[in-house]
């Protein structure tokens, strides 16, 4: 007899990990709609708009501007394979797991990586980053403006100006910012920022939102090396999803779709309104938290408003904590790893994830759950 699958059937779950986020109904019914070729002139109208309203997230008047077919570390592999040339000195300002990602990929281009280093959770005062960047004269610099391993908001600025004191580009990690939080690319100074769909844009994964100023996507068209990676060659990529609409890949048009739609979501809602949502739900979390006699892991001041870590209470263990949550009421958040293994809860408060109730449903289960382990 032949074997027989059952329809598919997900357990209802409140996503407050740090992603992939809630999904508003509106996305997933976009994602319903009948596809078109990826070459078909309506495709290129939904990537138009997503370009459009992406320059609005990222703040930018940047025309590069596009969502490349891949994770959010596709971006961020897009950013360094075109930017980062064997033999070039990288510099990397490093204090969790995404700068370490960033590390090795630049071990990977042969380049010369250095690293200014912070404890996890820590970020990098405005004189302590320049005096590196103008000691070590890197040809590119990268940072994490939002560290999801540990909650931690790095500034970009000073970084991004001393970096064009010495000539230099500077790549930003905003994958757990975009949509959340202010990025400001234009502002900042940015010249590479690179983000993805699942974060605070409550899309699905599987799209990498990345925007690049003119004068790097000028060096990088003059960039005389090889590029190694044919898919995330940005001047192909370009090619297609610019105005010569030339084929390259394949490009997932159901995913294109939910990121137009989520990215009309946040239009709708205000820009600066969602921004202000983000940090007065933040804070009611970090109240809540505080209130139960927690503390959080990362100093006032320099806490993302889309990813929480708050730190486990002395007893109590992580995982059972974590697995209550999930067994008893259907809510995913996750722990630490590396240095933060065990000792901090990593919440998200992300998109259609941050809203009141959520918080309170969650804080009223993590009483619940530590409770249980009395």
């Amino acid at each position: 007899m032949a074997e027989s699958f059952a329809p598919l059937n997900p357990p209802e779950r409140l996503l407050m990990g740090p992603g992939p986020s809630m999904v508003h109904p509106r996305v997933y019914q976009a994602m319903a709609t009948p596809i078109v070729g990826h070459l078909d002139a309506y495709f290129f109208q939904v990537v138009d708009d997503v370009h459009k309203l992406l320059r609005m997230c990222f703040g930018t008047t940047n025309e590069f501007t596009m969502a490349i077919s891949g994770t959010g570390s596709a971006g961020m592999e897009a950013s360094v394979v075109n930017f980062v040339e064997p033999g070039s000195k990288f510099a990397v300002l490093a204090n969790g797991l995404f700068c370490d990602r960033l590390t090795e990929m630049g071990k990977r281009q042969g380049a010369t990586v250095i690293r200014l280093e912070k404890p996890w959770g820590e970020t990098f005062a405005d004189d302590v980053a320049t005096e590196f960047i103008l000691r070590e004269k890197p040809n590119v610099v990268a940072y994490v403006n939002a560290e999801t391993s540990t909650g931690a908001h790095q500034r970009g600025k000073a970084i991004c100006d001393a970096a064009h004191q010495v000539g230099a580009l500077v790549i930003a990690d905003c994958v757990t910012s975009l949509g959340g939080m202010p990025v400001g690319v234009d502002a900042t100074g940015i010249d590479i920022a690179y983000s993805g769909t699942q974060k605070c844009l409550s899309c699905p994964p599987g799209l990498a939102p990345i925007t690049i100023a003119p004068h790097a996507m000028e060096w990088l068209r003059a960039r005389k090396s090889t590029i190694p990676s044919w898919y995330l060659d940005l001047r192909l990529l370009d090619q297609y999803f610019g105005s010569a609409r030339r084929y390259h890949h394949t490009a997932p048009i159901p995913l294109f779709y939910a990121l137009r739609e989520a990215l009309c979501i946040i239009h709708e809602e205000g820009l600066e309104n969602r921004f202000e949502r983000h940090r007065r739900n933040h804070l009611a979390f970090v109240a809540g938290i505080e209130a139960m006699g927690m503390r959080m892991q990362v100093a006032e001041g320099h806490r993302l408003w889309s990813l929480q870590t708050p730190c486990v209470p002395p007893g109590i263990d992580d995982g059972k904590v974590r697995k209550f949550l999930l067994d008893e009421h259907g809510i995913e958040i996750f722990g630490g790893f590396g240095p933060l293994a065990g000792k901090i809860f990593r919440v998200g408060l992300m998109g259609e994830s941050s809203t009141e109730a959520n918080i309170q449903r969650l804080l009223g289960a993590m009483k619940e759950a530590f409770a249980a382990q009395a």
